[in-house]
């Protein structure tokens, strides 16, 4: 017996639908505006414990990143102990969250799926 593909969008929980997405090269003067928008998206839903970060549309992963990742940690926690979930990882990313020691503080790095 074959049931088909599962319903819905592959690689989006619906169990936990908040979502912010990242795409293109992240400045140093996008960080203010994506804790804005994640602090918009956490004070409209105020029962979450969980954001997904998908950083699977970033080009050229580098250290203005790393910060932006680590700001937006900050700012889920400090919104009531949300976690945020990274999603989509480029090797390159995850290489430097590691290189810098955040892989413990964001927690569930999703690598990129095939």
């Amino acid at each position: 017996m074959s049931f088909g593909p599962p319903a819905g969008l592959p690689g989006v929980d619906a169990l936990t639908p908040n979502a912010l997405v990242l795409t293109g090269r992240v400045t140093r003067a996008d960080v203010p505006g994506l804790c804005a928008e994640l602090e918009a998206l956490l004070s409209g839903a105020p029962a979450v414990a969980v954001v997904d970060c998908d950083v699977g549309g970033v080009v050229h992963p580098d250290l203005t990143l790393v910060e932006a990742i680590a700001r937006l940690g900050l700012v889920a926690r400090r919104a009531g102990g949300v976690e945020l979930r990274l999603r989509n990882v480029p090797d390159e990313l995850g290489a430097l969250l590691d290189l810098v020691g955040l892989t413990d503080v964001v927690r569930n790095v999703r690598p990129v799926t095939e």
